[in-house]
């Protein structure tokens, strides 16, 4: 039974892992091509993203593997032969229950120590190649400007990609502008032995130069012509070179630390919002030190309540004042009421807010590397049963059956994941929304498989129907 379980799942994940990777090579197809990258870099972050995929590959494997262990074993009569032996389906699937667990404790140690690490690889690989120029190509009558403080047009290319015609070059290293023109009628590119530096060996063209460091150049415009026969000139290649950036740069985000660095990461934001609201309730009552009541100390509370009942009424005590007077009391109250109340909602957008938006995603990803092992556990307890209801393996119905489950799981997964970061649904309810969905349908799974419930008979859901229109007639009657 290992054996015939193992075969599929291994095949399974492999497949869905390819699935999402050419689906991510067509989504970032525009950032890889034309830059000239060396194949260990495409295989690098190939793998890389590879591992990324393991946490949505991982479950539909097992779904799908279980579904087409059983399947097989159900449509070759083999569970039948299995039960009339006195096995039950309970521990006939012992093996399988213990391998699946396995992989269910494989997956939560996968998304707590590689899942980070690897995402941290391929999010700090992919912004290098994003960031990377284009390879070097210059096209006929084109401006390239691909070369910083360089702008070279070529007029015609001969076909050896070598030679070219009527050239014409910018130099703007000196940042003046176009003051600096080389033209020529004819070139020849190469590569220098190192590969890093492109050499342009021009013929029968000239130089012009606006002198720009002399007295009054701009009143009088000197100009300077240079005639040459033949000029090598080099260009620097090293800036389109794919750079490294320090991958300390990215360490911190939430997607990128296991749960020992989310634990401290949520601890951390939480005492800086509480530290924060404290903060700004101080200073608040600080600067609008009129709005705090006032009032007096009393130790007995009797006598507290007598002075209050002897205390004057004040309002309105706008009465007490001319309207000019008024007018500037509800002038000067109103500027102060808007400068609190702008105070209040910057403090609460621009600091609380996003803090404590970050510390949702925070707790998001903590419990999602909880979910991913139980998922692959649930699923299994609905791959195994159904597979052994519908008694039919190879890739056709259990396939079909496989993805509308993992259509419908990963729908409701983002749906609550989604409105939990929104803040309409809490975290923990957000993100085990899809889990709380499916562990029923499991359960209910497992009991009908292992008590020989008819789910899939057609005569007995006949014999259903039948019964059930019977009663309705008895009762209508």
């Amino acid at each position: 039974m290992l054996k015939s379980y193992l075969g599929p799942f291994l095949v399974t994940i492999f497949i869905t892992i390819f699935i999402l990777l050419m689906q991510f090579l067509w989504k970032y197809v525009d950032d890889l091509v034309g830059k000239g990258l060396e194949w260990d870099v495409i295989l690098r972050l190939m793998f890389y993203a590879s591992a990324t995929f393991v946490p949505l590959a991982l479950p539909l494997a097992v779904l799908l593997s279980s579904l087409m262990t059983f399947g097989n074993m159900g449509e070759h009569y083999e569970l039948v032969s299995i039960k009339s032996a006195g096995i039950s389906l309970q521990k006939a699937m012992q093996p399988l229950i213990i391998l699946a667990v396995l992989i269910s404790i494989s997956a939560f140690l996968f998304s707590n120590y590689v899942f980070p690490v690897a995402n941290l690889k391929f999010g700090s690989l992919l912004y290098d190649i994003r960031q990377k120029k284009l390879a070097f190509n210059l096209d006929e009558g084109i401006f390239d400007n691909e070369l910083n403080g360089y702008v070279i047009r070529a007029g015609r290319k001969a076909k050896d990609n070598k030679t070219i015609y009527d050239v014409m070059i910018y130099d703007h290293t000196g940042r003046m502008g176009n003051t600096k023109v080389t033209v020529a009628k004819k070139g020849l590119m190469e590569l220098s032995p190192n590969q890093k530096q492109l050499v342009i060996t021009l013929y029968n063209g000239y130089n012009y130069i606006e002198v720009t460091n002399e007295r009054d150049y701009r009143q009088n415009h000197p100009f300077e012509e240079i005639k040459f026969k033949k000029q090598i000139l080099s260009f620097d290649l090293s800036q389109l070179d794919l750079s490294h950036t320090n991958e300390s740069l990215f360490k911190n985000h939430y997607s990128m630390l296991n749960i020992k660095q989310l634990d401290h990461a949520i601890d951390s934001l939480s005492r800086f919002v509480t530290t924060r609201e404290v903060a700004f309730r101080q200073n608040a009552l600080r600067n609008f030190g009129y709005l705090r009541p006032k009032r007096k100390n009393y130790r007995n509370g009797e006598m507290a309540q007598k002075e209050a009942k002897k205390a004057p009424v004040l309002y309105p005590f706008l009465r007490n004042f001319d309207l000019a007077a008024r007018s500037q009391i509800l002038e000067i109250a109103q500027r102060h009421t808007r400068s609190a109340k702008d105070n209040v909602l910057f403090h609460v957008n621009r600091i609380i807010n996003p803090k404590k938006q970050l510390i949702i995603r925070h707790e998001i990803i903590w419990n999602q590397k909880f979910k991913l092992s139980l998922a692959c556990l649930i699923f299994f307890f609905i791959g195994a049963p159904l597979g052994a209801i519908i008694r039919k393996g190879g890739l056709g119905l259990p396939v079909v059956i496989s993805v509308i489950f993992f259509v419908i799981y990963h729908v409701i997964s983002v749906t609550g994941v989604k409105a939990a970061r929104a803040g309409e649904l809490s975290v923990v309810f957000g993100v085990w929304l899809s889990t709380m969905v499916i562990l029923p349908l499991g359960l209910f799974l497992t009991y009908k498989a292992t008590t020989d419930a008819p789910l899939m008979d057609s005569e007995s859901w006949e014999k259903f129907f039948e019964k059930h229109k019977a009663v309705k007639k008895t009762v209508d009657f």
